[in-house]
């Protein structure tokens, strides 16, 4: 190898690896990992970013995020949200189709998605597409179309208006499975029965039950555990492959991981709101946590814990879903907007309770932020690992520097931050998005907003 080729090489940091921490250079050409070398051995006149002391991450990939444009930029828009991925570490991430107006359901409302993406967003990104009642004809458009994967919410997702993201039946999601399915493209779920979350609030605000415990008591894990048996049943009918996003119960996870056993293709996604906050958040902290489905109880959530350690969560994301302060202000805890901004917060929060407090490793930590989220959206050829040949995404941690995470340090439009005020013992250093230094700890935001579109590849064809 001839080191004046390369643009830079990062040099004695603890790298990352899928399989294994060891300390290695990285040498970066034309913004990819040109080589992983021995330390000290890359010689000669090129740039050197010292890591010495730092461990070397993959750059984390959120695959559940939402940036509400076009249409509701004021609630968060891809030039606020995609600065605090920066800040967190996150340096990919999956837009949602909620809560934009007009949803992402036809390939004229991606095209405005991604023009209200370009020049816009400081890191690199990828899109969902929705599934909905009436548009399964359109599937096929917004898969030419770059979409990374498919929506669907098995309840109602709320909102007011025509342009909205709405519930997909159980013909819908059927059929829908089938065309994904031929599609070869994933269909990720919200899984709460609509039936048994419907009746339940209904009667409570009915009797004048409009606190915070009775809504938690309208969304019982019974609900998570019915859909998620809904879908699985469809999918055996179907063939498509299943993503269950924000599992929030270790019941839920039982179901699917015997769907794996069974040789489906099926994957579990939690977030950090369930495994850090839990039904005693909601009492103190009120609206500002509030989420679909509900945060859950200590030993319900020392029970998902123990899922994460023994392998069978597949993918942690943030569920970063934002709103004006306004709406979450309220007397009536069923009407106030449920999503939880914690983006920023996700790397930290993991690598603080898992790896910290729990002590499960770097590695498998980060296949559950970056490896496999990547690659279960077509992604992971050049994205979510330390390898020659991906792209050079890369986050410098300070695993021993205590940290107090701030307002002043939050990068998101409203700073709606739960987390505000959590003492950490470790910080970011730094985040690089191929190559680029684009956060650093001490001046903050530090490059431009070009990040790219990403688009999906199965099989060594590039879809978009």
């Amino acid at each position: 190898m001839q080191p004046n080729i390369w643009d830079c090489v990062i040099r004695g940091g603890m790298v990352v690896l899928p399989d294994r921490v060891e300390m290695l250079d990285i040498a970066i050409k034309d913004g990819r990992i040109e080589a992983l070398l021995p330390p000290l051995s890359a010689a000669g006149d090129v740039p050197v970013m010292d890591a010495a002391g730092l461990h070397v991450l993959p750059g984390a990939v959120d695959i559940h995020v939402h940036f509400n444009e076009p249409g509701l930029g004021t609630w968060e828009g891809f030039e606020t949200g995609s600065a605090a991925m920066a800040a967190g570490g996150i340096t990919t991430y999956v837009d949602m189709p909620l809560n934009g107006v007009p949803p992402t359901v036809r390939p004229e409302y991606l095209d405005l998605k991604k023009h209200a993406a370009e020049n816009h967003s400081y890191v690199d990104y990828a899109l969902w597409g929705g599934l909905v009642e009436g548009n399964i004809d359109q599937l096929q458009a917004l898969a030419d179309g770059g979409v990374a994967g498919f929506k669907a919410f098995m309840s109602e997702p709320g909102g007011e208006g025509e342009d909205i993201f709405t519930r997909a039946d159980e013909q819908t999601l059927l059929e829908g499975m089938t065309e994904i399915a031929r599609l070869g493209q994933v269909l990720a779920l919200h899984a709460e029965d609509e039936q048994l979350v419907s009746v339940l609030a209904a009667e409570a605000q009915a009797s004048g039950r409009t606190g915070i415990m009775d809504y938690v008591h309208s969304r019982p894990i019974e609900a998570e555990m019915l859909a998620v048996q809904q879908a699985l049943s469809l999918a055996r009918q179907s063939g498509c492959a299943l993503h269950f996003v924000h599992i929030s119960s270790r019941e839920a996870v039982d179901i699917i991981t015997a769907a794996k056993v069974e040789g489906m293709d099926v994957t579990v996604e939690t977030c950090p709101h369930y495994l850090v906050l839990s039904e005693e958040s909601m009492l103190e902290q009120g609206s500002l946590v509030k989420c679909a489905p509900p945060l859950r109880t200590r030993q319900q959530q020392n029970q998902l814990w123990e899922a994460v350690s023994a392998g069978l969560i597949d993918i942690i994301a943030s569920d970063h879903s934002p709103c004006p302060p306004v709406m979450k202000q309220t007397d009536n805890f069923f009407t106030a907007w449920g999503g939880i901004s914690g983006g920023q917060s996700t790397l930290l929060l993991m690598l603080e309770q898992g790896y910290h407090e729990r002590a499960i490793a770097l590695s498998q930590l980060m296949q559950m932020l970056a490896t496999r989220p990547a690659e279960r959206l077509g992604l992971g050829h050049c994205k979510g690992k330390i390898a020659a040949g991906m792209d050079a995404d890369l986050v410098l941690v300070d695993l021993a520097g205590s940290y107090e995470l701030t307002g002043s340090d939050l990068q998101d439009r409203h700073k709606q931050n739960p987390y505000t005020g959590y003492s950490f013992s470790l910080h970011i250093v730094r985040t690089l998005v191929r190559g680029c230094t684009v956060y650093e700890h001490q001046q903050g935001l530090t490059g431009s907003q070009a990040g790219r579109f990403v688009v999906r590849q199965t099989g060594g064809v590039v879809h978009g």
